[in-house]
């Protein structure tokens, strides 16, 4: 492995959790997620499944809510097989994996349904391989839906000229913080458990996600405006240790990919169902959900097209196929 493409750190105290028997193995799934959050759900299904349809052969455990770290920690330890499985981001995939950056631009899908339909096709499959075949020592299996990301600010945002000079938190990435710039705003990089405090001080004027975590994290406490501009639909890849798929025996590797594919599908019912319910919690708690007419997204369709333009470039011909999907 080249471990100067990876995410490993050095001294790491790391404790391998793989049974002696020659096939038999105990997975530890850990997400940062807490219980009950959609992914979660459908992983611990997918983990109930490959105990039952190994015959015991495969145990499962889920540690949510962060309890074994960060998600780079996390990552990091998957890649070295202290724990088997995890959901990632594609911002931390990025940096090894450049292609799926791809996924990370502003409106590169039309809508929600848009991106469901890439990652369910050749184009979604392709992309996991590429995670698999790199120098990340982790095999991809399958795509959970993140949802679509929106503004959420202190004061109404119902046209791009609104946005002007706005500070917006985005995540620590280079291109959704020129995102933000190119509609208008302020990109401001921060942790998400800082979110909360700087909008009741001030320090921002908003923040950009979707109505789950806006609910979950009390941001619609002191953010009363939530705008409908879809600008980020982002998937995130499950994955497992390489160093754990080569200990399975060739049926083994078949059921994992099996169920993690099952979970594909099942994890989008519960978003569905997670984002409706947190709309109506939202809208009950005081929260003015905005839509945009066509002319209106346009406008930050537009605004964001250089960006697209230069961090797409090396990706041209996947961006036309990803536009061609129906």
């Amino acid at each position: 492995m080249n471990f100067k493409r990876t995410l490993l750190t050095a001294a790491l105290p790391l404790v391998f959790c793989l049974s002696s028997s020659a096939h038999a193995l105990n997975i530890k799934f850990a997400e940062v997620h807490p219980t009950g959050y959609p992914p979660v759900v459908a992983e611990q299904a997918m983990g109930k499944k490959l105990e039952e349809q190994s015959k015991g052969e495969i145990t499962f455990k889920m540690f949510a809510g962060g309890v074994l770290g960060s998600e780079k920690e996390v990552v990091e330890q998957v890649q070295l097989g202290a724990i088997q499985m995890t959901r990632v981001s594609l911002g931390i995939v990025g940096p090894v994996v450049p292609d799926v950056n791809v996924f990370n631009m502003p409106f590169i899908f039309r809508d929600h349904q848009h991106m469901r339909d890439v990652i369910d096709g050749p184009i979604g499959q392709e992309i996991l391989d590429k995670i698999t075949n790199s120098d990340f020592n982790l095999v991809a299996l399958a795509w959970m839906d993140g949802g679509t990301r929106n503004l959420y600010t202190k004061k109404p945002v119902r046209n791009m000229a609104d946005l002007k000079g706005m500070k917006i938190r985005v995540q620590g990435n280079p291109l959704f913080i020129d995102t933000i710039n190119a509609m208008g705003g302020n990109g401001i990089a921060m942790a998400t458990g800082e979110i909360f405090s700087a909008l009741q001080t001030g320090v921002i004027d908003g923040a950009e996600n979707n109505p789950p975590t806006m609910l979950e994290h009390n941001h619609y406490q002191n953010a009363k405006f939530y705008t409908l501009t879809g600008h980020l639909i982002l998937p995130e890849p499950v994955v497992m240790s390489k160093t754990t798929w080569e200990k399975l025996t060739p049926e083994q590797q078949a059921l994992v990919k099996k169920v993690a594919r099952e979970a594909q599908f099942e994890e989008r019912k519960l978003w569905d169902e997670k984002s409706a319910s947190s709309e109506a919690k939202l809208k009950a708690g005081g929260v003015e959900f905005i839509t945009l007419s066509d002319a209106e997204k346009k406008e930050f369709v537009d605004a964001t097209a250089p960006v697209r333009a230069q961090y797409g470039a090396p990706y041209a011909d996947l961006i036309k196929r990803i536009e061609a999907v129906k």
